[in-house]
């Protein structure tokens, strides 16, 4: 038999979504998937019921519903600053993965370099190596996250095509101040290098902390790709409804490979999620509240317990410190969390390309109750975890 693709060759499964499997084995209170317990807004429910019994079941338009891209277009251009054409700067995307690979195919050519923040969303590697490219990882330095400017100059010395950028970032949290953005700009203009840009938890940010859109700085827009999705703003994950906003001239490509990929995002979905994406500022500043909520209760919990941990100015990621129970692997120490603590995390060792083996992943997009029922599991942590 021929052999496959060697391009999978250092990839396994989705180690998020194995602890979710684990999770789920165990009966443990899942915080390792990023994806809340609660219902949707109401009024998209409601407005999803409707389409139900409505002419809504095939195709939209390839790249994405007219008046979907019409609201969304909207939306965004008053958030960035910009008037953005619904019709020639945005895609609509199977989610921000979709987006992301589409934008990633778009820019490079095999054989090009790409600049990927570590620690990461795991796809970014993958979705790297996938367009035949390679990855160049440039740390970034806890606890507060910070890159150093003369490493990242390093490797935008390596001339690469793009850099990809997580803000507000996952996993750990961090909101990039305009300083560093601005950094990141002079050297995208200097390096004449693509910046993509993953924004999807654009609306979950905590005070005093601001999110810049990348896009909105000056001269950024014409080599921005901006990729996000309703994903976490509407607690819609399982929807799959993503979008790029870009140049005309970078969009008409995306449109070709969003084409070749997907067809179109759901029809029916995107129709519903319409009435979101007209919610006033207000909806913004509840969600910010909700989160914000959610992030202190877990904290506090966290603290009461000793437990050393990251504090996040954005997204809903936590990072442990599980120094102090010895283990070798934090895979196996995740594993052994869902089995005897009953709590589901995710390997820190699965976000960082550098060997680091002392963080686990927690989320905290879950009812009130979910979370204080977590952290009543973790209050005995260390007389229930086993030696390694």
């Amino acid at each position: 038999m021929p052999k496959l693709s060697n391009r999978t060759a250092t990839f396994t499964d989705s180690v998020i979504r194995r602890m979710t499997r684990i999770s789920n084995k165990y009966g443990a209170v899942n915080l390792s998937q990023g994806f809340p317990d609660f219902e949707p807004p109401r009024e998209i429910l409601d407005r999803l019921a409707e389409v139900t019994r409505e002419d809504f079941h095939q195709y939209s338009i390839t790249w994405g519903a007219q008046n979907f891209r019409e609201a969304l277009a909207e939306k965004q251009s008053r958030l960035m600053g910009r008037n953005i054409d619904p019709n020639g700067e945005i895609v609509v995307t199977c989610g921000s993965t979709e987006a992301m690979m589409a934008a990633m195919m778009s820019v490079t050519t095999p054989g090009d370099k790409v600049i990927v923040f570590s620690p990461f969303y795991e796809n970014y590697g993958a979705d790297t190596i996938l367009s035949g490219a390679e990855p160049i990882y440039v740390p970034l330095i806890p606890p507060e996250f910070s890159f150093d400017a003369d490493v990242l100059e390093a490797a935008f010395k390596q001339h690469p095509k793009a850099l990809i950028l997580c803000n507000p970032s996952n996993p750990c949290g961090k909101v990039f101040t305009l300083e560093e953005l601005q950094i990141i700009a002079d050297l995208a203009k200097k390096y004449d290098t693509f910046v993509i840009t993953d924004e999807v938890y654009e609306h979950i940010v905590y005070a005093p902390h601001k999110h810049v859109y990348f896009a909105s700085l000056p001269d950024m827009w014409e080599r921005t790709i901006s990729c996000s999705s309703l994903s976490k703003t509407y607690s819609i994950t399982g929807w799959r409804l993503g979008y790029v906003i870009a140049p005309p001239h970078i969009i008409d490509t995306v449109k070709k490979v969003h084409d070749f990929l997907t067809v179109g995002a759901a029809a029916p979905l995107q129709e519903a999620a319409v009435t979101g994406l007209r919610f006033g500022d207000d909806y913004y500043r509840w969600l910010q509240d909700k989160y914000t909520e959610k992030r202190d209760l877990f904290l506090r919990g966290l603290d009461r317990i000793g437990i050393q941990h990251t504090v996040p100015q954005g997204a809903y990621y936590i990072l442990l410190d599980i120094s102090e129970f010895g283990y070798k692997s934090d895979l196996v120490f995740c594993e052994k969390l869902a089995e005897y603590v009953g709590v589901g995390a995710v390997p820190g060792s699965s976000f960082f390309k550098e060997p680091e083996n002392r963080y686990i992943r927690f989320h905290y997009a879950k009812k009130n109750e979910t979370l204080e029922n977590a952290l009543e599991r973790l209050n005995d942590i260390r007389k229930k975890m086993p030696k390694e």
